[in-house]
């Protein structure tokens, strides 16, 4: 058994969450990175930008290394949810740009400090680099499984990444009798449960 390095090993959880959000952009229509498609406005496009302006906070003004770009969502005066979608004049390249950088930067962060210095956060409350982490690991995981959804609903791609789908063998006839069958379970549970 090898020794583990705990930074080293969620550091790679975080970069490959980081990628998986990223990919679910790929070959869609600008439309389609933008289109929201749950009650509350969820869209590809709009987990990137949150998840920037989280990494840009967490990684850079909580250890006292402030973000070069431009002001994000946790800072001035913006609209609710102004970080959850993206503006017309917002362009993919833009939003995944800042993305990018922002991970540099947090990269930057993660590699400079140990895991016991401390951060402060905006309320005041000191953090350590090693609970910041685990958070930004958890926050973009979460995310990249709302972005599952969001690209499943909009052009039925599934997977964890292109080279490994991480899914279960079927084509879209199997799937189809798959979810029939999930459907058929549940509408019986209901009967049962009424």
């Amino acid at each position: 058994m090898t020794a583990s390095d705990p930074k080293a090993d969620l550091q790679v959880y975080l970069r490959d969450a980081r990628d998986v959000l990223l990919w679910k952009l790929d070959g869609l229509s600008e439309y389609d990175v933008r289109r929201p498609l749950t009650p509350t406005g969820t869209n590809l496009l709009g987990l990137v930008k949150h998840l920037a302006g989280a990494e840009a906070l967490y990684f850079g003004r909580v250890f006292g290394r402030p973000f070069d770009g431009p002001p994000l969502w946790f800072t001035g005066d913006t609209e609710p949810n102004a970080d959850l979608w993206a503006r017309a004049d917002e362009s993919r390249a833009e939003i995944v740009g800042l993305y990018r950088r922002a991970c540099a930067h947090s990269d930057g962060t993660i590699e400079s400090l140990p895991l016991d210095a401390l951060g402060r956060l905006p309320g005041g409350n000191e953090q350590t680099l090693h609970r910041i982490l685990t958070h930004m690991v958890a926050e973009t995981q979460r995310h990249a499984g709302h972005a599952d959804i969001v690209r499943e609903l909009l052009d039925g791609a599934v997977g964890q990444r292109p080279d490994g789908p991480n899914m279960a063998p079927g084509d879209p006839s199997a799937w189809a009798e798959h979810r029939g069958r999930v459907e058929r379970a549940a509408k019986e549970a209901g009967r049962e449960g009424s």
